[in-house]
């Protein structure tokens, strides 16, 4: 990691219409496949939610990337066409600080979609 660089912890919301929970399950595993270090997905019929790590050097620098991360994936991964609805950015010893329980992942592709 480049000494400027911080890690931060990204949860991005997206909802939008309602479609069938297993598509948007299987869209959410294709994901997983192309976008390293996710460690948390959840999902609904109308909403999802993607939590992963970023090395970036500022909070303007991880958010801006976090909000084209669904765009971004769309096409390839199949992701429905919902918007952004919600994004928290903390910086890694914030994020760590709150208590919140993080585990490593050691195969990022043995994380599995949960329902809401």
């Amino acid at each position: 990691m480049d000494e400027q660089s911080r890690l931060w912890h990204v949860s991005v919301t997206v909802a939008g219409e309602a479609l069938e929970p297993l598509v948007v399950r299987n869209a959410l595993r294709r994901l997983n496949e192309q976008h390293p270090f996710l460690h948390s997905l959840k999902y609904a019929a109308e909403r999802a939610a993607i939590q992963y790590w970023e090395e970036a050097e500022s909070l303007l620098d991880a958010s801006s990337l976090a909000l084209r991360v669904w765009n971004e994936h769309r096409g390839s991964a199949g992701l429905p066409r919902w918007e952004v609805v919600g994004l928290e950015v903390l910086e890694r010893s914030i994020f760590l600080s709150r208590g919140m329980e993080y585990v490593t992942v050691v195969d990022q592709h043995e994380v599995t979609p949960l329902l809401f």
